[in-house]
């Protein structure tokens, strides 16, 4: 509850070296993850996330988790990852987890095709 009442790093990220984006059609859910890259590492990371609690949640935890990161490491963060730091999400908010760790990693496969 404290990443969705207090979301870290919410909001266009100005000048975004790379964008990622996922959605479930099935709930509605779409995340965009900013990412700004310096040194092979996620200098700066922001997210914009239309969804529930959970989705908001999860997106404030993956930049978090991701931000100082190198892309190979960011890449390697899964949602169990992003679900065990939050404490835990009910069983039916599980795929956010996903989508925040699909979001993030699509952000770092855009800056690596560039």
């Amino acid at each position: 509850m404290e990443h969705f009442k207090n979301p870290r790093n919410m909001g266009e990220l100005e000048d975004a070296d790379a964008v990622g984006e996922h959605g479930n059609p099935v709930c509605g859910d779409l995340m965009y993850i900013y990412i700004k890259v310096k040194d092979d590492k996620i200098d700066d990371i922001s997210f914009q996330t239309f969804g529930c609690a959970a989705a908001i949640a999860t997106s404030s935890m993956i930049t978090e988790l991701a931000k100082g990161k190198t892309l190979d490491e960011a890449m390697k963060i899964t949602r169990n990852d992003v679900a065990d730091a939050l404490d835990g999400l009910p069983p039916i908010k599980l795929h956010c987890s996903n989508l925040a760790a699909d979001a993030l990693q699509d952000a770092i496969k855009k800056y690596r095709e560039k």
